[in-house]
Order: structure tokens, then C-alpha cells, then sequence
């Protein structure tokens, strides 16, 4: 059954001035549903609703933004097969994937309640005598929150839950490739009680809604998940407001296998960072810097690991990678193909599109080998199953290759020397280090963000995501002396 759903503003679901159809990647015939498209006077209203509710959400206290953090978390984890399976059908990851998405974002919403009661402020001693000095967290206001489709709960749960658990009003806008799972999350938010305008949804495309909302002069921060030329795009309007910006953007990730590892663990870690989720992924390891001496061995068994992987319907028992997202996308996926090929690149296998059962976006996961640093398919980010094997004679220059992108988000090192590994984490200039561990795969109640054009301004998740969802205050009290 197609699911309708409708824009919430101001405590109330409202309908929008048109739809658009939302299609199983998996089944083109499946109408998962029609999702309500907004416009710029819908985002009017929601950030005047959210700056009337946000003094009452900031008031209300931390015991009770605590409880309301915790239903909802719990209520998703509850809920994990029921909506996981909504996830997959209209994303398109495996059912394993998607009911696990659906289970970190309850993590995050439970984590960040615990959180409301454990932020604290500081005393310090003045240079004055008399004078008491306190430093304080507060809310920074109203935040924008705009996430991308690939992980359409959990980046939009690791945006949300920090925000709400600070004392802030959120107005999220959703990719419109995934809304129904996202939407899902948005109806058990509007149950948990908060005042009416503390949450908003508004649905839409990013050069309408999205640019209304980033560029609008009542947002005082902006968290935006998404590429990074739409992401320069977005500082431009937000910083002209002078608000708080926080991106994360593209990514292009290296991971190093040295002549030392344990061989089949790398080519395991090597297929799933580049080729889970379809390889959709910011975290994705599209860049496989192999030592010379173990290139040919390492090279062999990746490409029969990646032909024996199971490419199939997203709800499938045994499927392993689903289709990728849209008609868009995989005709972008194959224009990489073309790309890579008349670089000189050779593909070893995969890059053409599949059949199924049913109709759909499906791909064979693609190896591209004797590549250059500086080929196309090594400098930009595909967000496709597909990567690419370079070649290094030395530890030393495999650091230098993989540190020679303009991004900087994930990296890692397959390797059994400690010396190695030391210093790859100190030296590779990445926000995320692994070690022995694919490139993809990261904890919530630790910092996550890169470095260069990966990422601007504070990092998320964790304690970290303070330094972005508050602001902080310097009070001075002069006590004067007893009598």
C-alpha cells in the first residue's frame, strides 16, 4: 500500500502544493508513496513556529527533554524491523542494513537523552576579589537540519537528537529520494510531546525548500550532510547571516594494505568499506593503495570476492549488496565506468548494470586496477560501488598517495606492525583513522567529521556535538562581602 504523508509545521501535519512519487529502487513497479512537496512560505511558517516553541523547549528542563529523547529512541529500536524494512524498500540497502540504520538512530536519541542531564557547566575564579564567575552551555536557537538520502534515519537522528537534547527548535528537511523512512522517524518525534514547533518537517527540493531554509535570516545554525558543491553553495547563504554552519561533504578515502597484513582480512575489509550500502557511502574506501609485493595475490582474491557477492532485491534473503538509489545515480555510476576506462584505467569486473527478477537500479560492483593518483576516478567522489587499486613501493609512498586528496574524512591501514600503524594514525591527515578495520563503520558516542573539503565547522556525535548545538555564556556575579 502507497504511504501519503504530509509536511508538519507549527504541531500539524499539512499537506503541500504538489506530490512527488517515491519508487522501490528494488522494484520499479512498488509506489512505496507520494510525499507532500513545501515551498518557501511553508518554511516561513516553520522557523517563526520554531522560534515561538523554542524559548518554551529551552524552559522546559533537562529531566524532561530527557524523557522525551528516550521515548523516541526507544520507540525506533522497538520498531527496528518494521521501519528498517520501509528503509531498504525505498533506499535500497539490504534488510540487515537498513534495520540496523534504524537501530543506531534509537541508539543516538537514547545516548543524547542521557546526555541532556549530564551537561554541565564550569566555576571559575575571578582576578577580581568579590566577583563569582560561571561558564555555561546553552542553546544556540533554531537549527536547519538537512540530510542526505543514503542513511536517511541515522544522519537525520545524529543531527536531530543533539539538538532537541540541547533546548534547541529543529526544522529538517529530508531528501526527497528517501522520505517515507525519515517520515517515520519525523511521526514518533511529533508524539513525544514537545511544545507545538519545537520539531518541523518540511519536504522539498533543495534549489526551493533547501535554499529558503539554509538562506533563511531566523536559522540561527545551520548541520547540512550532502556534496560538496552544493555544500559551498549553502555557506555562502549561512554565513551571510552570520549563523552557525556545520557540513559534512565529500569524501574520497584511502585504505593502505601493506605487504604485511593478514591478506584475506584486507580483501574482506577492502569489500565491504568499498562495496557496502552499494558503496554509497561517505565512509567508502574508493581508493586501495596495495603494496607491490603483495598487488597481484590481493588483487586476484578482491575480484573474486567482489564476483561472489550477492546483487539482488533489498528485502531478499541473502542479498548482500542491493540496487543503487535511483536512475540518476546509476546512469552516473556507469558514466564513471566510461570515465575510468578512457583514462586508462583497467576494469577487472563489474561496472554494468544487472538484471533481476524485478525491474530495477542494479549494478555489478566494479574494480578499476593500474590507476593513477591523478585520474578522475581518483580525485572525485563517484558515491558508487566502485573503486579503484593503486600501487606502492613503500610504506612512504603509500602515506604520501593516500594523503594526496583534497578530502579528508576516513582512512585506514591494513598492516601488523605497531610502528606502522602509530604512525599512519598520526600522519595521515583524515578525521577518522582505522587500523586493521575497514574504512567504514563508525561509533555514535564519538566525535565523527574530516579534514579539507570533507567537513566545515564543529564535529558530530558524541560530546563533541555541543560545540555546535550551544552556545556558551560567561556570567559574572559580584558577592560581595558578608556583613
Amino acid at each position: 500500500m502507497a504511504l501519503e504523508t504530509r509536511n508538519y509545521i507549527a504541531g500539524a501535519w499539512r499537506d503541500g502544493a504538489e506530490v512527488v512519487e517515491n519508487r522501490n529502487p528494488s522494484d520499479l513497479g512498488d509506489l512505496v508513496g507520494l510525499f507532500a512537496q513545501g515551498s518557501a512560505a511553508d518554511v516561513d511558517e516553520a522557523v517563526a513556529a520554531a522560534r515561538a516553541a523554542q524559548p518554551k523547549w529551552a524552559a522546559a528542563g533537562i529531566q524532561r527533554r530527557h524523557d522525551a529523547l528516550m521515548a523516541i529512541g526507544t520507540e525506533l529500536m522497538a520498531r527496528a524491523t518494521e521501519i528498517g524494512t520501509l528503509l531498504s524498500r525505498e533506499e535500497g540497502k539490504p534488510l540487515a542494513e537498513g534495520k540496523g540504520e534504524v537501530t543506531r538512530a534509537g541508539q543516538f536519541f537514547t545516548w543524547f537523552a542521557a546526555e541532556a542531564l549530564r551537561l554541565q557547566g564550569d566555576q571559575a575564579e575571578s582576578v577580581r576579589p568579590g566577583i563569582e564567575i560561571e561558564v555555561r552551555r546553552e542553546a544556540v536557537g533554531v537549527v536547519a537540519i538537512v540530510t542526505p538520502w543514503n542513511f536517511p534515519v541515522a544522519t537525520a537522528a545524529w543531527k536531530i537528537a543533539p539538538a532537541l537534547a540541547y533546548g534547541n527548535a529543529v526544522i529538517w528537511k529530508p531528501a526527497n529520494l528517501t522520505p517515507a523512512s525519515g517520515l517515520a522517524l519525523a511521526e514518533i518525534i511529533a508524539r513525544a510531546g514537545l511544545p507545538a514547533g519545537a520539531f518541523n518537517v518540511v519536504m522539498g527540493p533543495g534549489a526551493t525548500v533547501g535554499d529558503a531554509l539554509v538562506g533563511h535570516p531566523g536559522v540561527d545554525a545551520v548541520s547540512f550532510t550532502g556534496s560538496a558543491e552544493v555544500g559551498r553553495g549553502i555557506a555562502a547563504r549561512v554565513l551571510g547571516n552570520r549563523a552557525k554552519l556545520q557540513m559534512e561533504m565529500g569524501s574520497k578515502n584511502p585504505m593502505v594494505i601493506m605487504e604485511d597484513c593478514d591478506l584475506d582480512l584486507a580483501v574482506a575489509h577492502a569489500a565491504n568499506a568499498a562495496f557496502g550500502g552499494t558503496g554509497q557511502k561517505c565512509t567508502a574506501a574508493s581508493r586501495l593503495i596495495v603494496h607491490d609485493r603483495v598487488l597481484e595475490a590481493f588483487t586476484e582474491k578482491l575480484v573474486r570476492a567482489a564476483e561472489a557477492l550477492c546483487v539482488g532485491h533489498a528485502l531478499a534473503e541473502g542479498t548482500q549488496i542491493g540496487p543503487v538509489v535511483s536512475a540518476g545515480q546509476l546512469a552516473a555510476n556507469l558514466d564513471w565506468i566510461a570515465r575510468g576506462r578512457a583514462e586508462g584505467a583497467e576494469l577487472l569486473t563489474g561496472g554494468t548494470r544487472l538484471s533481476r527478477a524485478t525491474e530495477g537500479h542494479y549494478m555489478a560492483p566494479a574494480i578499476f586496477a593500474r590507476t593513477r593518483n591523478d585520474m578522475a576516478i581518483n580525485r572525485e567522489e563517484m558515491f558508487a560501488p566502485i573503486t579503484c587499486i593503486l600501487s606502492a613501493d613503500s610504506y612512504a609512498e603509500a602515506l604520501a598517495i593516500a594523503n594526496d586528496t583534497p578530502f579528508g574524512l576516513t582512512a585506514g591501514i591494513m598492516t601488523r606492525s605497531l610502528a606502522r600503524a602509530a604512525h599512519f594514525r598520526a600522519n595521515m591527515r583524515a578525521g577518522c583513522v582505522m587500523v586493521n578495520l575497514p574504512t567504514a563503520g563508525t561509533d555514535y558516542h564519538v566525535p565523527f567529521g574530516g579534514r579539507g573539503q570533507s567537513s566545515f565547522g564543529p564535529r558530530e556525535q558524541g560530546r563533541y556535538a555541543a560545540e555546535f548545538f550551544t552556545t556558551v555564556k560567561t556570567a559574572y556575579t559580584a558577592a560581595g562581602v558578608p556583613e
